[in-house]
């Protein structure tokens, strides 16, 4: 006769998955946590970061709003040569500071200066030099015709 140690099973033995539903036992919240929304099945709670970058503005191509250094460049100012003709004497020189003691710039301004000339280069009289102030094509040309100086 066999003893106790060498008997065989012949059928399955009965058991309980356990963590499946929300029954009291085994499991009970099958690990959902507590109450409330994230117990519920379909659960799925958008992200609150992902509203936050979505309000930023998105920062491509050119303008104010590109991912660089934004820098501010201010148009010149445009002084026609016929005017700098009657203010100024022969010879004297042209400065961003001359031009503000004479009223033509703001002391304080920090606009940049093109002396224009819608002349032809025959018609300027007087020799001016213009020091630290731009100059067009043809105003260049009607104050070197002149006897001028640009520097």
């Amino acid at each position: 006769m066999a003893s106790l140690s060498e008997l065989k099973r012949t059928t399955k033995r009965a058991y309980r998955r356990v963590g499946r539903g929300q029954s009291s036992t085994r499991g009970k919240q099958s690990g959902r946590g507590g109450k409330g929304q994230t117990a519920r099945a379909g659960n799925k709670r958008r992200p609150e970061l992902r509203d936050i970058i979505k309000k930023i503005p998105k920062r491509r191509g050119y303008g104010k709003n590109r991912g660089r250094t934004y820098v501010y460049r201010t148009d010149a100012v445009a002084l026609p040569l016929d005017r700098l003709e009657k203010l100024f004497d022969s010879g004297a020189e042209i400065s961003r500071k001359s031009l503000a003691e004479k009223g033509l710039l703001s002391a304080r301004g920090n606009k940049r200066v093109k002396i224009v000339s819608a002349r032809t280069a025959a018609d300027l009289s007087k020799k001016l030099n213009l020091v630290g102030v731009t100059a067009s094509g043809s105003a260049k040309t009607a104050i070197e015709k002149a006897g001028g100086s640009i520097k």
